[in-house]
C-alpha cells in the first residue's frame, strides 16, 4: 500500500516535518504503509482552512437542501465503493468482512439520515406579550473537530462529520494512527463532490501531538470525542481552557441481564455477538453477563459451548472472530486474563490461538470469567477484548444493584419474556441505551447514543445529535 497523505484545504498534503508513521495489518502485523505524523503546525493549517471556509460567503450562501444534496451523494458514493471500503476497514482493523460490510452501511446511512435532516433545523416562536414577536435560530457552531477512535473509523467519522456538515459547519477531523484507512477514502470521495475546500480536512498523526494540538486549538469551536476516560478528561481540561462544547463518548462496562423466563436462543446469541463483535474491542460490548441465579448454571452450560463453536482468523476469510488490533492491546487483555485465572475461573477461552500463515496476528479465544468479586478489576475496567465476567442475582433488585455497580453506564441488554419485569428494570438501570430482548438494533443510526456517569455526556446519533452542533439565537421584534 502506498504512503498516504493528509487533506487539508482541498488539497493532499505530506507532514510539515516530513515524519511518517507506520501502521500494520492486525491480521498478521505486517507492515501495510505508513501516514503522515500530523503536529501543531499541520493542525493549525487545517484549523486555518476550517475557519476560512467557515466565514466564507460560498459556505454561508449554500442552502441548506444544497447541503443535503452533497451528503446524499457521499451516501452513494460509499454504497458504490462499498466492497473497497469493506476491505480497506477489515485490512485497518481487523474485524471480519461481513461487520465491515455492516460498518460500510451504517456510515452511508449517516449520511444519508443527515442529509435529510439538513433543511429540517428550525426554531420556535415563543409568545412573549402583545406587540413582541420573538423566535429562536439555530446556528452552525463554527469549526469542529472530530477524535476519531480505532475500532469503528468509519462508521464514527460519517455520523459525526455529517451531522456537523449538515448544519452548517466545517470539520477537521483526526484519526487513529492506526486506522486511517477509511477516512481519508471519505476524504477521496468529498473531494469529488461540490463541497467547497475546507470544509472536510483529515488530519493523521498521534494523539499526543496531533489530537493534543486539535483539542487545545483556541479557534476550534466544539470536540467531539471517543475514547478512553483519561483522554476524555484531558480533552475536557483543554475545551475549558477555551470555553468551547465537548461531546464525550468514554466506554462502558455494559452488561446483559438475563432472567430464567428469557428466550433461550436468542438471549445466548445476543449474549455472544455483543462479546465477539469486533473481538470485543467496541465502547458498548456487553462484557458483563448478569444471569438469574437459578438458571445460572443452565445458561452458561449453554454458553459455553457456543463460545467453543465461535471460529477464529483473518478478517478477510470472514470468521466469527478477528484478530486484536495490536500487540499492545492484546497484552492489556491478556493482562485480565491473567488475573482471572488467580482470582476466579476461567471457563472457557483464554488462550492465544496461532493461524496457520497468519503467526504474527494477535489473535484470542472467546474467554468466559466467574466466581470473580463484582468489585475485582476485571468486572469494573473495560477490558476490550472478547472476555466476558460473568455473576448471579437473586431478584431484580440486586439485578439493577449489580448493572449499575460500576463507573460506567452506556448500554444495557434486558432478556426476559415479561414486559413489566422489563420496564422495571429500565426505569432504574443508569444507561444511555437499553435494549429488551436485543442488543444493538442494527446499528440504530436514529437512535441517540451516549452515556451515564464515566461514560460520557452529550449524544450522538439521531436528530438530537444536530444540537452539538449548533448553537441557539434568540430574536425579539417589538412592532407597536
Amino acid at each position: 500500500m502506498d504512503n498516504l497523505l493528509m487533506y487539508v484545504d482541498g488539497k493532499w498534503k505530506a507532514s510539515l516535518s516530513g515524519k511518517t508513521i507506520e501502521f500494520l495489518d492486525p491480521s498478521d502485523q505486517q507492515p501495510l504503509g505508513t501516514i503522515p505524523r500530523g503536529e501543531k503546525a499541520d493542525v493549525d493549517t487545517a484549523v486555518s482552512a476550517a475557519r476560512k471556509a467557515f466565514e466564507s460567503e460560498l459556505w454561508r450562501t449554500i442552502k441548506p437542501h444544497e447541503r443535503g444534496y452533497i451528503l446524499t451523494e457521499m451516501a452513494n458514493k460509499i454504497r458504490l465503493n462499498k466492497d473497497e471500503l469493506a476491505n480497506l476497514e477489515t485490512s485497518d482493523v481487523g474485524k471480519p468482512l461481513s461487520q465491515a460490510y455492516s460498518d460500510v452501511e451504517a456510515a452511508a446511512r449517516y449520511f444519508e439520515f443527515y442529509a435529510g435532516a439538513a433543511d429540517k433545523i428550525m426554531g420556535e416562536t415563543i409568545p412573549i406579550e402583545d406587540g413582541i414577536i420573538d423566535f429562536t435560530v439555530r446556528d452552525p457552531i463554527g469549526v469542529t473537530a472530530h477524535i476519531i477512535p480505532w475500532n469503528y473509523p468509519i462508521q464514527i467519522s460519517s455520523r459525526s462529520t455529517a451531522a456537523a456538515i449538515a448544519t452548517g459547519n466545517t470539520v477537521v477531523l483526526k484519526t487513529a494512527e492506526d486506522t486511517s484507512l477509511t477516512a481519508l477514502k471519505l476524504a477521496e470521495y468529498f473531494h469529488e463532490t461540490n463541497l467547497p475546500k475546507g470544509v472536510f480536512n483529515v488530519i493523521t498523526g498521534l494523539g499526543h501531538e496531533a489530537g493534543a494540538a486539535l483539542s487545545t486549538h483556541p479557534d476550534v469551536n466544539h470536540i467531539t470525542f471517543t475514547g478512553s476516560v483519561a483522554t476524555g478528561k484531558q480533552i475536557m481540561k483543554s475545551a475549558a481552557e477555551n470555553i468551547v462544547p465537548v461531546t464525550l463518548e468514554l466506554g462502558g462496562k455494559s452488561p446483559n441481564i438475563v432472567f430464567a423466563d428469557c428466550n433461550e436462543e436468542a438471549a445466548l446469541n445476543g449474549v455472544v455477538r455483543s462479546i465477539i463483535q469486533n473481538a470485543g474491542q467496541t465502547c458498548s460490548a456487553g462484557s458483563r453477563l448478569l444471569i438469574e441465579a437459578n438458571y445460572k448454571d443452565r445458561f452458561l452450560s449453554l454458553l459455553k459451548e457456543k463460545f467453543k463453536k465461535v471460529t477464529i482468523g483473518p478478517g478477510k476469510d470472514d470468521y466469527d472472530l478477528g484478530p486484536i488490533l495490536s500487540k499492545g492491546q492484546f497484552d492489556k487483555v491478556s493482562s485480565f486474563i491473567e488475573k482471572a485465572w488467580e482470582e476466579g475461573e476461567v471457563i472457557t477461552g483464554g488462550e492465544r490461538v496461532n493461524v496457520k500463515g497468519f503467526e504474527g496476528g494477535y489473535y484470542l479465544q472467546p474467554t468466559i470469567i466467574d466466581q470473580i468479586s463484582h468489585e475485582s478489576d476485571i468486572a469494573q475496567q473495560e477490558i476490550f477484548g472478547p472476555v466476558l465476567s460473568t455473576f448471579s442475582f437473586e431478584d431484580e433488585q440486586k439485578a439493577v444493584e449489580l448493572a449499575n455497580g460500576t463507573d460506567y453506564g452506556l448500554v444495557t441488554g434486558i432478556w426476559t419474556e415479561n414486559i413489566g419485569k422489563a420496564h422495571r428494570i429500565v426505569d432504574k438501570v443508569l444507561a444511555g441505551q437499553l435494549f429488551i430482548n436485543n442488543y444493538g438494533a442494527g446499528g440504530g443510526i436514529q437512535m441517540p447514543f451516549g452515556g451515564y456517569k464515566r461514560s460520557g455526556f452529550g449524544r450522538e446519533k439521531g436528530l438530537i445529535a444536530l444540537k452539538n452542533y449548533t448553537q441557539l439565537k434568540n430574536v425579539a421584534i417589538k412592532y407597536k
